[in-house]
């Protein structure tokens, strides 16, 4: 019930309004976001690249109303990528196609990823595409299968939870995908995901597993200790070193296991998000894991 109302608080205008003008909620913000300006996101990468940990940036927005603000989101992530080939090799930028124009024209949004694909290549700098609500969720794996073939290193979110991931998975026969898998954030109807906590742990456990026998270089993105001990042990009795798959995890999450698993061998990656429209991303962040939300309510209360 607590992540349901947080899902459809990430849709509220009227909330959004109230907590973004509530100063004591600006602490809180700056644990999980990098700042609103690609310097400021530049410099938190900087400082996890110095503990041995690597960096994927995400310019903070989701739906755009027309395709001019399509075009600016992608001139943005063209900075961002230019940005992080100097200041950071090594690191990726993640992408939505929500804010590249799937849902106003998919043939656009295709051409705008393709040239981050294209620019991100150029620069040595690999792009993850992130999957987001079921309604947008097809179209952008179509997107993604078709640039693959000239982009094989891109890589994709994929989210447990969703009751078709499995056959997308299998999907792939020419060109096996690098994945994210992730537990999945967003308000589904059971019909197309499932919806019980446990039941979607169970499944991230075995596409865990089905990755590492399966896919290249896979990555993990979870905070669970269970869904890490699960992938920690499944590498180690299939033989694959740690250095062959990656753990991802949220900026400001869970912070002194990031920098464990680091010095512990295996590769980390850190999703660190930047820019003015951090409401929705923060509020999914809270359903995600809810122990924050007395945090953040005593914030909003106290004003």
């Amino acid at each position: 019930m607590i992540k349901k109302t947080l899902l459809l608080a990430a849709d509220s205008k009227r909330l959004e309004r109230t907590i973004s003008r509530n100063r004591l909620t600006k602490p809180l913000v700056a644990r999980y976001v990098a700042g609103t300006t690609l310097d400021e996101a530049v410099a938190a990468t900087r400082e996890l690249n110095a503990k041995g940990i690597d960096v994927s940036l995400d310019l903070l927005g989701e739906t755009v109303s027309d395709l001019s603000e399509s075009a600016a989101a992608t001139a943005a992530y063209v900075d961002t990528i230019h940005a992080l080939a100097t200041q950071s090799p090594g690191s990726t930028v993640s992408v939505k196609l929500s804010q590249l124009g799937i849902g106003l024209d998919p043939i656009v949004c295709e051409g705008h990823l393709k040239q981050l694909l294209d620019v991100g290549a150029e620069a040595g700098i690999t792009v993850e595409v992130d999957m987001e609500h079921s309604s947008v969720g097809p179209q952008t794996l179509e997107a993604y299968r078709s640039l693959l073939p000239g982009h094989p290193n891109t890589r994709v979110a994929i989210q447990a939870a969703m009751r078709r991931t499995p056959d997308d998975l299998a999907s792939f026969t020419d060109i096996k995908p690098r994945i994210r898998l992730v537990k999945g954030a967003f308000l589904e109807t059971i019909d197309k995901a499932i919806v019980d906590p446990a039941e979607v742990t169970a499944e991230y456990h075995y596409l865990s597993e089905w990755a590492l026998k399966n896919l290249p270089d896979p990555a993990f993105g979870t905070h669970d200790d269970t869904c890490i001990d699960i992938v920690k042990a499944a590498a180690e009795r299939l033989g694959i070193d740690k250095r062959d798959f990656e753990f991802q995890m949220l900026y400001g999450v869970r912070r002194e296991l990031q920098e464990q698993l680091a010095a512990d061998g295996y590769r980390v990656r850190i999703y660190v998000p930047f820019g003015s429209q951090w409401y929705p991303y923060l509020m999914r962040r809270m359903a995600e894991r809810p122990a924050n939300l007395m945090l953040f309510l005593r914030s909003v209360i106290s004003d």
